[in-house]
């Protein structure tokens, strides 16, 4: 089964750090997509529902929480594991972050290794 990945982040070279990070993952079958702001997030979650949806916070046009929010709590996509990445690394945005329905939370600078076993982990894949 196809396992969908999607990448939002409005910083160009956030995405490709990223996308460098999961694409082996793309020989295991699960396909990358990729937002630059949370309005457009929004619309590929609700059309592609991806499995995985790391998730930058701090964004134009709509944040991360509330993309978040809009997922979780409205559209009820409980099937969408998200992880928010954020440069706040405050314990209060990260407890912001579970009550807007976010699943995980890694703060910035990440650690590739550990974004890559959480990906492995949450799409089942050895």
């Amino acid at each position: 089964m196809e396992k969908k990945i999607l990448i939002v982040d409005d910083e160009s070279h956030i995405r490709m750090l990223i996308e460098q990070t999961l694409e082996d993952l793309e020989d295991e079958g699960a396909t990358l997509l990729f937002a630059e702001n949370g309005e457009q997030a929004l619309q590929i979650i609700t059309e592609e529902e991806p499995d995985l949806v790391f998730l930058d916070v701090m964004m134009p046009k709509m944040n991360g929480m509330d993309v978040c929010y809009k997922i979780k709590k409205e559209l009820n996509l409980n099937n969408v594991y998200i992880v928010l990445l954020t440069a706040k690394g405050q314990e209060v945005d990260r407890q912001k972050g579970l009550e807007m329905g976010a699943n995980r939370y890694m703060t910035k600078p990440f650690d590739p290794d550990e974004m890559l076993d959480v990906a492995t982990e949450i799409l089942n894949i050895n």
